[in-house]
């Protein structure tokens, strides 16, 4: 049988000892994550295999059976990979048709993480590498992409499900960010061009920044409180804000991604 090319360009793959620390937490806390014989791939795993096997590590805490697949187009950093191999940690050559090796080649995905892929792509490629991605989740599957700072300081992402785009996420280490708005260097890529005037993306980042300094007195306690009453206000000014004050505690605000949606894709 032929074996068919990947479907990708291979990008820089750098890569940084926790520096998705933030998307793994929010993905430890997914409801997927707690389904029997669950599937987990992490693609585009970069130079070195570290993301994927600090990955495992993080998830087989919420679901010790939880296997992780991670996936690259590189051949060379797919055999780098391959002496950390055990059962539940896999690395297989692919792109966004995410293949499985065995003994999962039959089985759906139930979550992908893709972050600081699809940044290097040009933006008119990013729905048809997300319509390709969710070929392979579960009915209930869900795909998180987006992008990060090399440290895992700054983060945000997209929640997509089997269908549509659900949801976005910004994640912050709140004492070292002088605002919120830092996090426009680290949009999604289909977020990032669409920071403008005018766009529901620019509007949040400013509501944010609005917040957050009107909320500056509450830093005398910690950023973490500032924050609370941050999203607190969002939310109360109409944001679609659908995590709660536990979550914002950690510098992490999700809301849906209809609100936010560049105006191109409504």
């Amino acid at each position: 049988m032929a074996i068919k090319k990947p479907v990708g360009a291979i990008t820089r793959g750098t890569t940084n000892p926790n520096r998705l620390r933030r998307v793994d937490r929010y993905i430890a806390n997914l409801p997927q994550l707690k389904s029997r014989d669950c599937v987990v791939v992490d693609l585009g795993f970069g130079a070195t295999p570290t993301t994927s096997i600090e990955m495992l590590q993080r998830l087989s805490l919420t679901n010790p059976q939880v296997t992780v697949v991670g996936i690259e187009i590189n051949r060379e950093r797919v055999d780098r990979g391959i002496p950390f191999q055990t059962k539940q940690l896999l690395f297989v050559l692919g792109g966004f048709e995410v293949p499985l090796p065995k003994p999962f080649e039959n089985k759906q995905v139930d979550v992908i993480r893709a972050m600081n892929v699809l940044r290097q792509y040009d933006e008119s490629e990013v729905q048809a590498a997300w319509q390709l991605m969710q070929t392979r989740l579960k009915a209930d599957g869900v795909i998180v992409e987006g992008t990060s700072d090399e440290l895992g300081r700054i983060a945000s992402w997209v929640t997509l499900s089997k269908e549509k785009a659900i949801s976005f996420t910004i994640a912050l280490k709140l004492n070292e960010v002088d605002k919120p708005s830092k996090v426009a260097e680290r949009l999604p890529k289909v977020l990032i061009h669409r920071n403008v005037e005018g766009e529901p993306i620019h509007q949040l980042l400013k509501d944010l920044d609005d917040a957050w300094l009107r909320n500056s007195p509450l830093s005398t306690f910690s950023p973490a409180q500032r924050f609370i009453a941050t999203c607190r206000d969002l939310k109360a000014s109409g944001w679609p804000i659908t995590n709660n004050q536990k979550r914002w505690a950690l510098g992490e605000l999700t809301l849906s991604f209809e609100a936010i949606a560049p105006l191109n894709l409504r």
